[in-house]
């Protein structure tokens, strides 16, 4: 089988594994090694000067984490990947990678608040600027392109709102630049969405979420379509210390070999979920792009394989209302992640997105009773009756209060 011929889901449980190269091992062995010795000092000499592709000090490159990074570049279609301690690092080492001081770049809003943060709080420092475009906003995009940018930056479906951003007029807006185009994929992941193949020229991932999908490991990865971006992203990796551990590619390895299974699961529910939640009381809208009721839905079924598992939705009670349910759930996890086996609620306006000042929430469109929802693969009627009797309680309380 020809390398790229294969398809989705053997690429899944296949990519990176070479049981000739790992003494015939079905599971990439952990090289839990900071240092590798050389069996001569010409074949040290040789893997210093990268002729030779023999392991050297983990920070510089790990068998195991390179056949992570290997996996990860065969779902996304990529020249090859850097895998990084944190999905942040993966951001920080694409920024510090390709922008330099007095360069300007676009990014879309909302946006993870950390990547925002990066940009607003520390690469301002270096004389580097941004402009925000709403991420619905395709037109504004290409419109605040000036010509000292040196990068768009998209994240969709963006993070809360489940905004999408049209990667096709993207592309072409940084193609009409020559500047690279720098898709986070985290909320849709390669199963559902291939970035590169639709003009991306770089993909970042938080590993954290669906990648790994089992909520213990904190991991992220950079996929690029040209060599020379990848050179220099991972030059920045190692550079500034952003290496993941050995043992941490590894349980992201395994978290992988089950990716679609999950995701197609927790995508399952999601659909129901949301069907459901826009007939209840209490539930002013539902934002899910497999919802003909989302704005994006034709671009959705575009661009995207499939929904994914995060919903959106607002409740009419604001932010007390928000409150209330998140003290409500049971079987649901009050915690800020997704992606993963197990169903995780979060209200942005009073958690993840409370520091940001009130009118730019509403710039984003993170409204006072806004819920993050991402669904996981329990039972979904499970989910729906935790999700029933906690807007009952939000329901009992607007009663109280009246």
């Amino acid at each position: 089988m020809k390398k790229g011929s294969a398809g989705r889901d053997t690429k899944i449980i296949h990519g990176g594994l070479d049981p000739a190269a790992h003494r015939g091992a079905m599971s990439v062995p952990i090289y839990q090694s900071s240092t590798f010795a050389f069996p001569s000092a010409e074949e040290g000499a040789s893997r210093f000067a990268g002729e030779s592709a023999g392991p050297i000090y983990t920070r510089l490159g790990n068998p195991t984490i390179q056949a992570l990074e290997t996996c990860v570049a065969e779902l996304e279609g990529g020249c090859g990947a850097v895998a990084t301690a944190t999905g942040m690092a993966a951001v920080s080492t694409v920024l510090l990678a390709l922008l330099r001081g007095g360069d300007h770049v676009v990014m879309t809003h909302p946006v993870y608040g950390p990547s925002r943060g990066l940009v607003d709080k520390y690469l301002t420092r270096f004389g580097i600027a941004a402009t925000y475009v709403a991420a619905t906003d395709s037109v504004g995009l290409a419109d605040a392109v000036r010509p000292e940018t040196r990068m768009i930056y998209i994240e969709t479906p963006a993070n809360p709102t489940v905004d999408l951003v049209d990667m096709e007029l993207a592309a072409a807006a940084a193609r009409g630049a020559g500047i690279p185009l720098v898709v986070d994929n985290t909320f849709a992941g390669p199963i559902l969405q291939r970035p590169l193949e639709q003009g991306a020229d770089i993909v970042v991932h938080s590993m954290t979420k669906s990648l790994n999908g089992h909520a213990d490991v904190v991991a992220g990865i950079v996929v690029a379509r040209d060599p020379k971006h990848l050179a220099a992203i991972r030059d920045v990796s190692i550079t500034f210390g952003c290496t993941m551990d050995p043992h941490q590619a590894w349980l992201v390895l395994r978290g992988i070999r089950t990716l679609g299974m999950r995701v197609e699961k927790a995508q399952q529910n999601a659909r129901a979920i949301a069907a459901w939640l826009e007939k209840q009381a209490g539930v002013a809208w539902v934002r899910y792009p497999g919802l003909e009721s989302h704005p994006q839905y034709e671009l959705a079924m575009r661009q995207m394989s499939g929904p994914g598992s995060v919903i959106a939705f607002e409740l009419d009670g604001g932010v007390e209302a928000g409150r209330v349910m998140m003290n409500s759930v049971s079987m649901i996890a009050l915690a800020v992640s997704l992606g993963g086996v197990e169903s995780l609620i979060e209200h942005p306006a009073s958690m993840t997105h409370k520091g940001i000042p009130l009118h730019e929430r509403r710039r984003q469109g993170i409204t006072p009773g806004l819920v993050r929802l991402a669904v996981g693969c329990e039972d979904v009627g499970d989910i729906r009756l935790d999700l029933e009797q906690a807007l009952a309680a939000v329901a009992a309380a607007e009663m109280v209060a009246k």
